[in-house]
């Protein structure tokens, strides 16, 4: 793309999901109310005003039904309830009636890829044997193949009767087969318990997953491998465009009956953008996750090609583009971002090399103020908006990902990412909770704490603060977005519903142009200047 050239807005109307900034909660680590030591609903509902303050347009909250817990929920025992962990059926509706209240609309987090063990369809499936009615819902075989789960090891478990069944997760979490009736129906009545509740939309979990080549080929890669999810035969197949046309027609239907209030279906696809795009067709999901944004260092030749990547493919479908630096599954960015480009592990702990903690919170800084300027929907982690880093020094025995049990610790697992909130710098456990939370808070979070930063104004809370209010003012999240001429390829400039960015990701100093007005710095100290590691919004001089 040449200097000058206009990536257009997304073709269509103005939907609210769009534009809108999506706060994610994990509900165990975001408040606890009763002092189990576990986040619940209630504890989400009594900080939704301070996530309207915030100034996020929606929020998703990851599972909260009924489940063992061997995955922190994403092994599912029944999807139309609610854990006693988290609370009651009851509490749901008085969250949604709050966040409503505020503005905020709620997605909910289905997991259709598999269930627990413990669901009573998989105990039927168990009971019933094989050839059965009951194991058709999921893929039961006489022989296993070469495939491997994501969590280690391999992906079929042997059960009493000599059958194996398949589990791209743990072995807690059986595949369910998509090609059974069975399946399809179930899930529709469990989107539609929850539309009917006033439920504004879902993630859909593992969302490229769902369809398995029925010849089961051998693939012996590991399913996170490069290139895995061009060739694995569990990705990314052809057959999964079908069941994401079948749930739009679905969250359609209730924005032209009843209510009319459309509900949005968010899809995580973690393929390239080539491929992604084409799970956001009109016809398909409204939205889907920019893993490779995700990933990306903070380099700018790697930032603006992603960017550009994006804006063209999306656009060329009429989808918008969406934006996000971290999420429940991976390294938090402001520990990402103390690696050099394209030096970050995939995992943090006491045992691997360490950032710089300093030059991460510099650049989650730039990165959250690029972001935010860039035209779609955004999402936000929970704790980003305070720079929370990764638990680098969580201690094994307090690490409970299946993923570190099954990899024998040679994979972390995602727990140092999943730390409780620091609320209050002066309570115990930082106002998470009165109970001993579930997974330790490092020394690091207290001077972080949410009560400590709203007093600062050049604090990271701040910062996000004043860009959400600033890019709902400005609509940055509808705008256009124009490139513009930088001082290297490692400055990205460019200019969007009327604002223009500067991006530094070069080791050397960037002046604006004379006369330009900062709106907001990611350096407050900076003045009119862009230092490395920065990003600065601003206006021309009226003279231009």
């Amino acid at each position: 793309m040449t200097e000058g050239l206009t990536v257009p807005a997304a073709a269509g109307g103005r939907d609210w999901w769009r534009s809108a900034v999506v706060y994610q909660v994990y509900p165990r680590s975001f408040a606890d109310s009763d002092g189990d030591g576990l986040g619940d609903l209630r504890g989400v509902t009594a900080h939704l005003d301070d996530l309207a303050d915030l100034g996020v347009d929606a929020v998703w909250l990851t599972p909260f039904f009924p489940s063992p817990q061997v995955d922190a929920g994403y092994d599912i025992s029944d999807y139309r309830g609610v854990d006693p962990l988290f609370g009651t059926l009851l509490d749901v509706d008085a969250l949604l009636e709050r966040a409503h209240a505020l503005g905020l609309r709620v997605l909910l987090d289905v997991v259709p890829n598999h269930t627990s063990s413990a669901h009573p369809w998989f105990a039927a499936a168990l009971a019933a044997g094989p050839g059965s009615p009951e194991r058709a819902r999921y893929h039961f075989r006489d022989e296993p193949t070469d495939w491997l789960s994501v969590f280690g090891g391999s992906a079929w478990t042997q059960v009493e009767d000599g059958q194996w069944y398949l589990h791209l997760f743990d072995s807690s979490q059986p595949d369910l087969n998509w090609s059974s009736p069975e399946v399809v129906a179930e899930f529709d009545d469990v989107l539609r318990f929850w539309f009917d509740r006033g439920v504004d939309g879902f993630r859909i979990d593992v969302g490229h997953g769902l369809v398995k080549d029925p010849r089961f080929p051998s693939f012996p890669a590991s399913p996170l491998a490069s290139g895995a999810k061009a060739q694995a035969p569990y990705w990314d197949q052809e057959g999964v465009h079908d069941l994401h046309r079948h749930w739009r027609a679905l969250a359609d239907e209730y924005a032209t009956t009843g209510e009319r209030r459309p509900r949005m279906l968010c899809g995580e696809v973690n393929v390239p953008v080539p491929r992604a795009v084409r799970y956001v067709r009109p016809d398909e999901l409204h939205q889907v996750f920019n893993w490779p944004y995700l990933v990306a260092p903070w380099d700018g030749p790697a930032l603006r090609a992603v960017i550009e990547e994006t804006l063209v493919a999306y656009g060329e479908v009429g989808a918008a583009s969406t934006w996000v630096l971290g999420n429940h599954d991976s390294l938090r960015v402001a520990t990402r971002l103390g690696f050099p480009p394209g030096e970050a592990p995939r995992r943090v702990g006491p045992r691997t090399a360490q950032p710089d903690a300093e030059a991460g919170l510099r650049r989650a800084r730039a990165a959250a103020l690029l972001m935010l300027a860039l035209p779609g929907s955004a999402y936000v982690y929970q704790g980003e908006e305070l720079g929370l880093p990764e638990h680098v020094d969580l201690a094994d025995a307090d690490r409970q990902d299946p993923a570190f049990a099954r990899t024998g610790g040679v994979d972390l697992g995602r727990d140092g990412c999943r730390i409780p909130m620091p609320w209050v710098a002066d309570e115990p456990h930082l106002g998470f909770g009165a109970g001993r939370p579930w997974l330790p808070q490092p020394e690091s979070y207290a001077p972080l704490a949410r009560d400590r930063q709203r007093q600062d104004p050049g604090s990271v809370l701040a910062l996000y603060t004043d860009a959400l209010r600033l890019r709902r003012a400005l609509e940055l999240g509808a705008g256009e977005l124009t490139w513009r001429s930088a001082p290297g390829d490692a400055v990205l400039a460019f200019e969007s519903a009327g604002v223009s960015v500067t991006a530094n990701a070069s080791t050397q100093m960037v002046a604006l142009p004379a006369g330009a007005e900062v709106l907001l710095s990611s350096d407050p100290g900076a003045g009119r200047a862009v230092p490395p590691g920065t990003t600065v919004w601003w206006r021309r001089a009226a003279d231009g």
